[in-house]
């Protein structure tokens, strides 16, 4: 069953929908290119536009596991750290964002166009229906997102890998050749919450709950950003 506009569904059924196979998220909210609400002209990338936006993505979220989060990145949980590397991805990258961000280095090319980025940064689509800066986890997965499938060799760079725990989400963010997350935890001088893992490896973790294997009914699957698709 392919759902269109918003679910309105429990968390329960929505996370039992997905891992039954039987619901597909809703796409991502048609957003206009221009400021008017009567365009209906959807923002659309090409595939070598949104392979660059996926770049982005991978190596903004790489650059907190390496140098330590950024004071720009405030809201640090699994979903915030998805929340800041594309807002970031799509942000203005002149002199003024690199120093800010203290990424100097090479980087990848800019070739969404400016004002497609600017509409689509910020504008998360929450499940009551309004649009923010601000979306949990399942809002990110249930109204952003486009499942995938249950195998993580389906997953491109910048994917998302949604667990569900029962009395929490969580989202890892695929960089196409390792796993990238926050654990959620409150921040300490000794241990920032940001870790990262091969693939490899986390199939064989040791607590169960976290493998992405089908077997495991706690992974409910790969999921791409709509924008991306």
């Amino acid at each position: 069953m392919k759902t269109t506009g918003t679910i309105h569904l429990s968390r329960r059924q929505f996370v039992a929908g997905l891992a039954a196979g039987l619901l597909v998220p809703s796409f991502v909210k048609a957003l206009p290119v221009n400021s008017t609400a009567e365009s209906s002209v959807a923002i659309r990338f090409s595939a070598e536009e949104s392979r660059a936006l996926r770049a982005w993505i991978v190596q903004i979220a790489e650059a907190q596991i390496v140098s330590g989060p950024t004071p720009k990145w405030q809201q640090r949980d699994c979903a915030g750290l998805v929340r800041f590397a594309v807002a970031e991805a799509l942000a203005t990258h002149d002199e003024r964002w690199r120093r800010a961000m203290g990424m100097h280095g090479p980087l990848p090319p800019d070739l969404a166009p400016e004002a497609a980025r600017q509409q689509l940064r910020h504008r998360w689509r929450r499940p009551d229906g309004t649009e923010g800066a601000f979306v949990n986890a399942i809002g990110l997965i249930q109204e952003n997102s486009v499942a995938i499938g249950r195998d993580p060799r389906l997953a491109q760079s910048a994917d998302l890998f949604f667990y569900d725990q029962g009395t929490a989400q969580h989202l890892m963010l695929w960089t196409g050749r390792r796993v990238v997350y926050h654990n959620g935890t409150l921040p300490t001088p000794e241990d920032n919450g940001l870790r990262a893992v091969a693939l490899a490896e986390l199939r064989r973790w040791p607590d169960t709950r976290w493998r992405p294997i089908e077997e495991n009914p706690n992974f409910i699957g790969v999921f791409s950003l709509a924008f991306l698709r």
